[in-house]
């Protein structure tokens, strides 16, 4: 079975920040491709960061974010780092606990997609 797996950012019982993945089945639809099921939103939201930003923050809410262009480093509140690049998808849940830092790997504005669930 075809999967699309997506890196996800979420706090564990103690309030750290974790890496996970999650996986979504894909089903053939023929010449169109594969797909998964429909997920439910609630809103999508342009964003761009300034060329220096780095920044310890929780997620605002629980949202899928589009990488578009430039990269990112993700750092947990346990030290542990992983670079994502532009076309890549994350799924940030940690809205409670320590918290993520996120850094822009390029010194340019970044921009990305956040789609609300």
């Amino acid at each position: 079975m075809e999967e699309f797996k997506v890196t996800r950012v979420y706090a564990d019982e103690n309030g750290d920040s974790r890496f996970g993945v999650i996986s979504y089945p894909l089903t053939d639809a023929g010449p169109i491709g594969f797909l998964s099921q429909g997920l439910s939103v609630s809103k999508l939201v342009f964003r761009e960061v300034p060329a220096g930003y780095n920044d310890l923050h929780n997620a605002p809410a629980k949202q899928y974010v589009v990488l578009l262009d430039g990269g990112v480093e993700i750092e947990t509140s346990l030290g542990e780092k992983r670079t994502f690049r532009p076309g890549e998808i994350l799924l940030m849940e940690d809205t409670t606990g320590k918290g993520h830092r996120s850094s822009n790997i390029e010194p340019k504005p970044r921009r990305s997609l956040f789609i609300l669930l």
